[in-house]
């Protein structure tokens, strides 16, 4: 151990951290404009020319519907895409190896990771809804249960992402985490519609998926209305979150697949 890691024991956790922040800073254009964008044509869509006629929940037009489904839409799918790429291509290019010998115990390992995912998540979130306001007025009936969603939904994808980042083989593996599984799941956990409205067994189904109670319970701490309660919500997601992250604890740990 170093001189300098004995007498500052969270230096080199704050040196990673850093270090994971500057590296999707130094391509804000694809790590945070490009999403930006894709969501600004979402609301553009569905907040111009949809957000007055359609309407599927009385007393809210469907636009502000829609708009807390793509803000919590835009943290999942950056938080877990930083994790995941960044643990992926540090052990694609081997510099994990490095990493794993320096004094960052597991948990600073998942912290740092997981703190600059958030980061970049929570900024695409904020974002999306500060473009939001020029399509719709958002009541926001709980604004601190719904920060509290957001953060529960980028830390549970920012331990996703570790996962993923491990068990992958190859680029078209962690690809298809993203494009097989959150993508299918987030358009079928209500972002676009309210699971109240399908026929059964549809609806029924709806609930086995996890992503559901991070939407709803986001949508329900904005606009006061949402198909479970909040208590159901937030205890599903903050279980799934720290089962997640004793996961990857123990993966890393472990350091399975880390090493050569």
């Amino acid at each position: 151990m170093s001189a300098d890691s004995k007498y500052y024991p969270w230096l080199p956790f704050v040196t990673l951290l850093r270090k994971e922040i500057l590296r999707f800073m130094r391509v804000s254009t694809q790590t945070l404009l490009t999403p930006i964008v894709t969501a600004s044509l979402y609301l553009f869509v569905f907040g111009a020319t949809l957000g007055d006629r359609l309407h599927v929940l009385p007393g809210f037009s469907y636009a502000q519907f829609v708009v807390p489904g793509l803000i919590i839409m835009g943290v999942i799918n950056n938080t877990f895409a930083n994790t995941s790429s960044s643990l992926f291509m540090s052990r694609y290019l081997g510099g994990i190896v490095d990493l794993l010998v320096t004094p960052v115990s597991p948990p600073q390992f998942i912290m740092a990771y997981t703190l600059a995912a958030m980061l970049r998540g929570l900024l695409v979130g904020t974002v999306v809804w500060l473009i939001s306001t020029v399509f719709a007025a958002l009541p926001w009936e709980s604004p601190l249960l719904a920060v509290l969603m957001a953060v529960i939904a980028s830390f549970l994808f920012a331990q996703f992402g570790l996962i993923a980042a491990i068990y992958a083989h190859n680029f078209d593996t962690l690809s298809m985490y993203s494009n097989f599984l959150i993508l299918p799941l987030v358009y079928l956990g209500g972002v676009f519609y309210p699971i109240s409205i399908l026929p059964d067994p549809w609806g029924t189904f709806s609930y086995l998926n996890p992503l559901f109670y991070l939407i709803d319970g986001f949508r329900h701490a904005i606009i006061g209305v949402g198909d479970t309660s909040y208590l159901v919500a937030f205890g599903v997601s903050f279980g799934i979150a720290t089962i997640l992250f004793f996961w990857a604890a123990w993966l890393i740990g472990k350091g399975y697949r880390l090493r050569a």
